[in-house]
């Protein structure tokens, strides 16, 4: 392991704003449309950086030329935990700088003006790469590509074909999971499974098509043995909820990325169970029906500067709720014809 940054009093005093004593080395990814460069001495902390973003299609927005710019130093302190899981993040705000913060030793503060960020973790926060990954630098992430570029961030699924994609909404646990591993494993293009994030310029939509987290019961959908396998092989994560689910990475196995970016060709809803029973079927929705849905599913995103022009924009979509069939298999084919 490389040593950690300069942080004792002594060199902060001498060089308080590492101008001078800054090591390590950069990797640039293109994430959500925008240039990333992360900087660490840490070859762990960069390594998670690549769990997370190596592999990913180079989606380009072109709504900004900066590089948005993530350090991550590895703190000499431990945090005392004694194996059991890191308290959640609480955030804080102010001066026009956020960050949340887990404890004295492991915390991210951001400035989205600046398009900057550092995260600090102790050596024991390494031992929780789950959590490392999607509390600390992928909040890192999400919020500088967001606000730099002021996208549109929904939690949501998305699924693509030729460039043209399909959103797919509903609360957690709803099926956004189960429908997106059925796309992928019949061949339309992954773009995010739990959160899409759109330009409301143009409709087009980025995602982080790394993994998807999929429960053991979601296995029973899977038809092909060399699907199962593929999934009940992969690793298996614990959400602060109690669930467990494997995390797959679709980067190394058989699913298909978008390429680039797509552009929206319509809203889907997912109905609540039961499914139909009559298969699955898409009742549309009027423009203030779809928007109005979408205003209290999405309260994050609804309080966005951007959101006004967002649903302007949605009156061009097609926007539907998705009644499921007993089979996942049937959705899909439903979504099919949106996407042509």
């Amino acid at each position: 392991m490389t040593s950690a940054l300069p942080i004792d009093t002594g060199d902060i005093l001498a060089d308080p704003f590492g101008e001078r004593s800054a090591r390590g080395r950069s990797i640039e990814r293109w994430i959500l449309g925008a240039r990333f460069r992360f900087h660490s001495a840490s070859d762990a902390l960069l390594a998670l950086v690549d769990a997370a973003y190596a592999g990913l299609p180079d989606h380009v927005l072109g709504i900004t030329s900066s590089t948005l710019a993530i350090e991550l130093r590895l703190s000499p302190h431990r945090s005392g935990w004694d194996g059991a899981e890191p308290p959640p993040v609480r955030m804080q705000s102010g001066a026009g700088l956020l960050g949340g913060v887990v404890d004295a030793s492991n915390y991210v503060v951001m400035s989205p003006d600046d398009g900057r960020a550092l995260i600090v973790v102790s050596e024991d926060m390494l031992a929780f790469p789950y959590n490392l990954r999607y509390e600390l630098i992928e909040f890192a992430v999400f919020t500088l590509a967001t606000r730099v570029q002021q996208l549109i961030p929904l939690h949501g699924a998305g699924l693509g074909r030729h460039g043209r994609g399909v959103l797919i909404m509903g609360n957690s646990g709803a099926g956004k999971s189960t429908l997106a591993l059925r796309g992928v494993l019949e061949g339309l293009e992954f773009l995010a499974e739990d959160a899409v994030f759109v330009d409301p310029r143009s409709l087009r939509a980025s995602g982080v098509a790394n993994y998807l987290h999929v429960c053991a019961d979601g296995l029973a959908w899977v038809d092909e043995e060399r699907h199962r396998r593929w999934l009940g092989e992969s690793p298996t994560i614990r959400r602060r909820s109690g669930v467990e689910k494997h995390e797959v990475d679709v980067r190394h196995g058989m699913a298909c990325l978008a390429p680039a970016p797509v552009e929206l060709a319509g809203l889907v809803f997912l109905s609540a169970p039961p499914a139909g029973e009559n298969g699955a079927r898409l009742r549309m929705l009027d423009t203030s029906e779809a928007v109005a849905r979408l205003t209290v599913e999405q309260p994050y995103a609804a309080g966005q500067a951007q959101w006004g022009h967002f649903t302007e924009g949605v009156a061009s979509l097609r926007a539907y709720e998705l009644v499921r069939g007993h089979h996942p298999a049937e959705s899909i084919k439903a979504l099919l014809s949106l996407l042509g």
